[in-house]
């Protein structure tokens, strides 16, 4: 399990970044108005767990929502995962499906 004060947000790089052992996992993102365009996920090739990513995500959504920020996925592994996690998609902002 991967803890919450593991999670990153470097506002230069615009990126959330997530530092486990000699692994190091990111979310690009770009931020305009209340939204944040979540568009591009990097999981080193070395992590094969799958729950490795899903908590990843798991932590950047959470942070988000904590901001009161709405979440745009423009990467394909991103609208994936708020597809199988249905209780995020209150985060999408008016008009935008998934």
């Amino acid at each position: 399990m991967i803890d919450a004060a593991e999670l990153v947000d470097n506002d230069f790089l615009r990126q959330f970044e997530l530092k486990n052992d000699e692994h190091f996992a990111k979310i690009e993102y770009s931020l305009q108005d209340r939204k944040i365009f979540l568009t591009k996920l990097i999981i080193p090739e070395n992590i094969t767990d799958e729950g490795f990513t899903e908590d990843f995500l798991k932590l950047v959504f959470e942070n988000v929502k904590e901001r009161n920020l709405s979440i745009v996925p423009t990467s394909p592994e991103i609208a994936k995962f708020i597809r199988r996690n249905r209780q995020y998609k209150s985060l999408l902002p008016v008009g935008v499906r998934i």
